[in-house]
């Protein structure tokens, strides 16, 4: 299965070493917007291109791993790139899914290929533990932490605010709110009860840092629903103290059943990850081999993971899995 990346940060890194520890998989080119030259991989022997050439790929690539940001890459290049191959990103900003699975399963409906949107982890792993818990557990509430952590999409938000040189934003969860749903108070919590947020911000030289901080606080789907606070730090504390990716989180479901509801359950699925990048590029490469055998199979148009058989993301033949895993 040859694999195409597009865009080389923190996540085409992470897909690259994913890509090199599959067995079935091999990394056929990675495209940059930025010079080829500039841009060292870790792979021996695979091409650098510029985007600019991607279309001469087109036959070349099974499927093409996007690896750019929600905020502003992911609307254009996604749609863009399904009209050319087979591809995957993830994509996270939740109010603006649908909007971008509609754009998408356009694109590739009309190319005659399969576009999986929203892969990682939430979107993703998560997504797939709050359908099942609510198809086992009807008469409950969902609940979702994350953190604590660096999220990759609301620090990618605020680099690209003019006047922001560097940035690494925190997601905290309030720790009262999340005993209270394992203790299974089913307490009602707003978006604000659950989450604060932290940002680290490196500010250009003669940046406007209160306007900075107000257009980071005010930005719609990221932050304007949360207690933020923004510490504005040199280069030399960033690099000291905020180069990691760590990051993680629960889903919860609490549940009742019974004659009288008398019974309480409670579905918890956490994560707890180093590295925020490699673990969710490690998803999205699996799931690329579902997008292989769905475009093999005939399927065409946008999908998530919820409409994923969970077989179609093993190397493993379905007998060893019925054998070793079920």
């Amino acid at each position: 299965m040859k694999i195409g990346i597009i865009g080389y940060g923190n996540l085409g890194r992470g897909v690259e070493i994913a890509v090199n520890a599959a067995p079935d998989m091999e990394l056929a080119a990675v495209f940059t917007r930025r010079d080829p030259k500039s841009v060292s991989i870790i792979s021996k022997d695979v091409p650098v291109v510029n985007v600019s050439e991607v279309a001469d790929w087109k036959d070349k690539i099974d499927v093409m791993v996007i690896c750019g940001g929600s905020a502003t890459d992911l609307p254009v290049q996604t749609p863009e790139y399904a009209k050319l191959f087979n591809v995957i990103d993830s994509f996270d900003t939740h109010a603006r899914i649908p909007e971008h699975f509609a754009n998408v399963d356009k694109a590739a409906k009309e190319s005659g290929h399969v576009g999986l949107i929203s892969c990682g982890w939430d979107p993703g792993l998560f997504s797939l533990n709050r359908v099942y818990a609510n198809a086992i557990l009807p008469d409950g509430k969902d609940y979702t932490f994350w953190g604590k952590g660096v999220s990759q999409g609301h620090s990618d938000a605020v680099r690209r605010i003019e006047g922001v040189k560097n940035a690494k934003q925190y997601t905290i969860p309030v720790e009262a709110a999340l005993e209270a749903v394992r203790n299974g108070e089913n307490p009602e919590l707003t978006t604000r009860d659950k989450h604060t947020r932290e940002v680290f911000v490196v500010a250009k030289e003669g940046a406007d840092k209160a306007l900075i901080e107000k257009q980071i606080k005010e930005m719609p789907n990221y932050f304007d629903e949360y207690n933020t606070t923004v510490h504005f730090i040199d280069e030399e504390e960033f690099n000291k103290n905020h180069s990691g990716m760590a990051h993680g989180g629960f889903v919860f479901r609490s549940g009742r059943t019974g004659v009288n509801k008398e019974n309480n359950h409670i579905i918890e699925y956490s994560l707890k990850l180093d590295s925020n990048p490699e673990f969710t590029t490690s998803v999205l490469v699996a799931y690329a081999r579902a997008v292989k055998r769905m475009y093999d199979e005939g399927q065409r148009g946008c999908k998530t993971v919820l409409d994923v058989p969970p077989t179609y993301l093993s190397e493993k033949s379905d007998e060893e899995l019925r054998n070793h895993l079920l």
